[in-house]
């Protein structure tokens, strides 16, 4: 278990995390959210040994992770960390990048496991090409692939998919996720993106100015919203009084209300249409399956979702 007890952490008066506290189980996969500079990367190094605390302490079942200030090297062994900047080795190849850090000694299990990993990673065909040569995201698919070569117990991901396209990350996060799930790697990943989390966290952390705003299983805060900020992480929502925090989907079109919203615009999405209207001069979106035009009035009803 890593147990993170009231950390804080800032450079002589400024504070960019205070107190926070909380703790990931063997196996167990955690997103951490929040807006640009709310400390998620700042989070990740601490625990990863990168910078000193402030205050309180972490454990990773009973040994402490301390900083530089106590380890002339970071070299954690149960702990690996894939930060958005790649040390990579440009001028071998991606299997042997991953490989780097297996022992020699024996070679066909040496080269079974490069082997899954390169799989894992979905870059079989390039198990041969010189790093130098591939594009951001397929170098951060093999840094992702050598940092769990070792099979740590704990992975540390900053933005993990930020460099590959959607060509390729659906079918990468189910790959990878299954995994470390598999082999009871417990997984930290610091993301701006629903989709790594949704289908794939255990439980998720909501950063704010540096303090920890919410914690809970992602169908919780999903559901369950406890500000704006929350909400918009998931999609497009609106505040309507008396509901509240009201998600688009959870407005639908009807025969029969009293509540009639202006259109102002409709975005086409695929298999639905994101409809801007206004509803007591207040803008407001909405999905429908039919597209509107601007000045068409609707009537609508809106649904609570609860848990």
């Amino acid at each position: 278990m890593l147990k993170v007890e009231n950390i804080s952490f800032g450079y002589q008066r400024n504070t960019f995390l205070k107190d926070l506290s909380f703790h990931v189980n063997a196996g167990e996969h955690i997103s951490i959210i929040g807006e640009s500079g709310s400390g998620k990367s700042t989070l990740l190094k601490l625990l990863y040994g990168e910078y000193d605390l402030n205050s309180g302490s972490i454990f990773w079942k009973n040994t402490q992770i301390l900083g530089p200030s106590h380890n002339l090297v970071i070299d954690y062994p149960f702990i690996k960390y894939v930060a958005q900047e790649f040390d990579l080795m440009p001028y071998i190849s991606v299997a042997e990048n991953i490989g780097k850090f297996l022992s020699n000694f024996y070679p066909e299990e040496k080269q079974n496991r490069v082997n899954a990993l390169i799989e894992v990673v979905e870059l079989t065909e390039f198990a041969n090409t010189k790093v130098q040569y591939l594009s951001g995201g397929q170098k951060q698919r093999v840094a992702i692939a050598r940092a769990i070569a070792l099979q740590p117990e704990i992975l540390i991901l900053d933005e993990p998919f930020s460099h590959i396209d959607n060509f390729k990350k659906h079918s990468l996060r189910r790959s990878l996720f299954s995994y470390l799930k598999n082999n009871n790697i417990a997984c930290i990943v610091a993301t701006h993106d629903k989709n790594d989390v949704l289908p794939f966290a255990d439980n998720m952390l909501v950063l704010h100015d540096g303090s920890l705003m919410a914690q809970g299983t992602p169908e919780q805060l999903y559901k369950n919203p406890q500000s704006p900020l929350i909400a918009s992480f998931f999609g497009e929502y609106n505040i309507i009084e008396p509901y509240g925090i009201v998600y688009a989907h959870n407005i639908t079109v009807t025969n029969n209300s009293q509540l009639k919203a202006t259109v102002l615009k409709s975005f086409y999405n695929g298999n639905y249409y994101l409809i801007e209207a206004l509803l007591n001069n207040n803008t407001i979106f909405f999905k429908s399956l039919n597209q509107y035009k601007a000045g068409d009035i609707v009537s609508i009803a809106i649904k609570e979702q609860r848990l």
